[in-house]
């Protein structure tokens, strides 16, 4: 006889895997729905700086270092070149304008002054020789003259002598035309010589006139020779320290070659490099101060350098008032170089995420302060101590300020 069997009723052995996969598919569906699926770091605590936002006064202004240099200096090279023979001044000694600091020699140019005076002796040799030719001709000219002065007063007395003659027919009309033309040619010769002459003269006159420029030209040169040895004396072009000879004895040096520097101590100015953010912001006239002891003192920028090099560049301040005692030549100043008038604005403490993000963004830490998770924000401008924030972040809020470079590419952080 047949058993009726009855069906089971409930939750089966068999039912199980699929109860359970349903329950961990409704699982995962709710983590996709309402997961936070962030890129999580996990960091210690003790080791990050954190910084609250504040809303107070942003004094623009940047931290720069300087260094004092001389007013002027002057670059010390010789008009003439030579070799060291003496060192008159040492490095550091304080020098008057015209003092002799080297000493130098050079044989060639002493050489070019014999040849030159041997040149000048000549010429004066040659221009006295002439001039004494000159005389010479002149008195012949002069007597030359006379004679020919004598031949037309001769003939023509005979040719008036013979024209009364000839009046009374006492002699042949051919000996009073003979004397008559004997005279008109003595009158003729007398003229072309005196012609000559003249032209003579003028020659001789233009001759020694050039000779004597010549002459003068000379003495000239030779003035000019004789102050290329002065010359060789190297002499200290103002009123300063000797700061820096960088020359030995026996050197030798070219006309022109820098061999030291005069720095004038008349007053001061401090060189400083400032970085390349600035360099729209940085004019001269901007006012800037710096401290020593317990005294602030003023500076004003003289002049802005447009290079930039290495991502910096170089402007010159001046002393706007007193100047600190003992002042010397390399100390090092921190300045404090003021941008613009302080203004309201929300900051952030300065710190080495800046180096990272650039400014666009930041971590921001949760109220209860156990997470932090990444936020876009604009950075403005920055002093040593605060950068200002343009938006993205409220007072009160903190954010994480130390260096990124552990968190890599995660969104958010957990403190630990």
């Amino acid at each position: 006889m047949d058993i009726k069997l009855e069906k089971k009723r409930g939750l089966q052995k068999k039912h199980i895997p699929w109860v359970v996969g349903g329950a961990l598919g409704l699982i995962f569906i709710v983590w996709l729905v309402f997961g936070n699926h962030a890129s999580t770091y996990r960091a210690d605590g003790r080791t990050i700086s954190i910084g609250t936002v504040t809303k107070g006064e942003f004094n623009d202004y940047v931290r720069v270092s300087g260094q004092v240099q001389p007013i002027t200096t002057v670059q010390l090279s010789p008009l003439e070149g030579g070799m060291v023979e003496r060192l008159v001044v040492e490095e550091g000694a304080q020098v008057r304008k015209g003092d002799v600091i080297v000493e130098l020699s050079n044989p060639a140019l002493n050489l070019s002054i014999l040849d030159s005076e041997a040149q000048l002796a000549e010429k004066q040799n040659f221009l006295r020789n002439t001039q004494v030719t000159m005389e010479q001709e002149r008195l012949n000219l002069r007597q030359e003259k006379l004679q020919l002065d004598l031949d037309v007063s001769r003939k023509e007395r005979a040719y008036r002598s013979s024209e009364k003659l000839w009046e009374e027919e006492l002699i042949r009309r051919e000996d009073f035309l003979q004397a008559r033309e004997d005279w008109e040619l003595a009158v003729e010769r007398r003229k072309l010589v005196m012609e000559r002459q003249k032209q003579d003269s003028i020659y001789r006159s233009v001759q020694v006139e050039q000779m004597e420029e010549s002459l003068e030209n000379m003495r000239r040169n030779m003035e000019l020779i004789r102050q290329r040895v002065d010359n060789l004396h190297v002499t200290s072009p103002i009123d300063g320290e000797l700061g820096m000879l960088d020359v030995v004895l026996g050197q030798s040096l070219t006309s022109g070659q820098k061999m030291g520097q005069i720095n004038d101590l008349s007053d001061f100015k401090v060189e400083a490099l400032i970085d390349e953010h600035y360099i729209d912001q940085v004019r001269t006239g901007l006012s800037a101060t710096f401290e020593r002891g317990e005294t602030t003192y003023p500076l004003v920028i003289r002049r802005v350098y447009p290079e930039v090099r290495n991502g910096q560049f170089r402007v010159d301040f001046v002393f706007d008032g007193a100047r600190p005692e003992n002042i010397r030549t390399g100390q090092t100043y921190y300045i404090n170089l003021q941008l613009g008038q302080p203004s309201q604005a929300m900051m952030i403490p300065r710190g080495a995420f800046y180096q990272t993000t650039g400014g666009a963004w930041i971590f921001v830490v949760e109220p209860n302060g156990e997470k932090a998770h990444k936020r876009n924000i604009r950075i403005g401008r920055q002093n040593p101590q605060f950068y200002e924030v343009v938006e993205g972040l409220e007072p009160g809020e903190k954010v994480i300020t130390s260096s990124y470079e552990a968190f890599g590419k995660n969104e958010q952080i957990i403190l630990k």
